[in-house]
C-alpha cells in the first residue's frame, strides 16, 4: 500500500495554504498531489503541504539550508545527537512517552492509549504538557528532521485505520509547529495497520501498535 506523506512547508509559501492561525483554525491547503484519503485530513493541516513521497527525494534539507541552517558535520552529528537525547530523557521520565537510539536516530514512541483518547484524532489536553517539553528540547536543537509516523492496530478496516494514522500524525505535527518548531523540518506520515511492533492478537500486543513515533535525524 502507498503511504500518504505530507511535507511540512515554509509558510511563506502563501500560494499552498491559507494564513490561518496554528493555535486557533484549520486552514485548507493546496491537495493537488493527495491521494483518495487526504479528504480525511484536509483542514486539519496548518503550515503543511502534500508531497509526492520519499523517492523523490527530501526536500527538506534543502529548504533548510536554504534558510541559513547549517548542516551538521563529522564528529559533530554524534556530539548533537548525544546532547539532544540526554535532554529528552529527562524531560521525558515518567511521562509514557519512551525514547530509543538507534545509531544516529532519536526515536520518540508515543503510546495512543496516552496522546489520544480511544478512536480519536484529538490530542489529549493532558499531553500537552509532554509535547511542550518535547518542542522545548526540539528548538533547542534545529539542527535535525522530524519524522512523525502514525500507527494502528488492526481493528476495523485498513482504509478506516490509515485515515486514521495520518490524522493523529498530522495532530501530533500540528501541535509541535504551533509551539515554535519550523514546519521545514516536519514530514509526517501514515502508516494504518502496516508496520505492527507487536501482534495484534492480543490486548497487549494492539495497545503497543496503537502509537506516533518522532523519528529524529541529523541534517548531514
Amino acid at each position: 500500500m502507498k503511504r500518504l506523506v505530507i511535507v511540512a512547508a515554509a509558510l511563506s509559501l502563501a500560494a499552498c495554504q491559507t494564513a490561518t492561525d496554528p493555535l486557533t483554525g484549520r486552514p485548507q491547503v493546496n491537495n493537488t498531489a493527495a491521494g483518495a484519503t487526504l479528504g480525511a485530513v484536509t483542514g486539519a493541516l496548518t503550515g503543511l503541504l502534500v508531497a509526492k513521497d520519499k523517492s523523490g527525494g527530501d526536500q527538506r534539507k534543502a529548504a533548510l539550508i536554504g534558510a541559513g541552517i547549517g548542516a551538521l558535520i563529522g564528529g559533530s552529528v554524534g556530539n548533537y545527537m548525544d546532547r539532544q537525547e540526554a535532554e529528552l530523557r529527562q524531560h521525558l521520565q515518567a511521562t509514557g512517552v519512551s525514547v530509543t537510539r538507534q545509531g544516529e536516530y532519536i526515536i520518540l514512541n508515543m503510546p495512543g492509549n496516552v496522546t489520544f483518547a480511544t478512536d480519536q484524532d484529538q490530542l489529549n489536553p493532558t499531553f500537552y504538557p509532554v509535547l511542550d517539553s518535547v518542542s522545548i528540547v526540539l528548538n533547542k536543537y534545529p539542527q535535525t528532521l522530524l519524522d512523525i509516523d502514525g500507527h494502528t492496530d488492526s481493528v476495523g478496516s485498513p482504509q478506516y485505520n490509515q485515515a486514521l494514522s495520518e490524522r493523529r500524525a498530522v495532530s501530533v505535527g500540528q501541535y509541535l509547529a504551533s509551539r515554535g518548531v519550523d514546519p521545514r523540518r516536519l514530514l509526517v506520515v501514515g502508516y494504518g495497520q502496516t508496520r505492527p511492533i507487536a501482534a495484534n492478537d492480543t490486548d497487549l500486543g494492539r495497545a503497543q501498535n496503537r502509537r506516533v513515533e518522532i523519528r529524529i535525524s541529523p541534517l548531514s
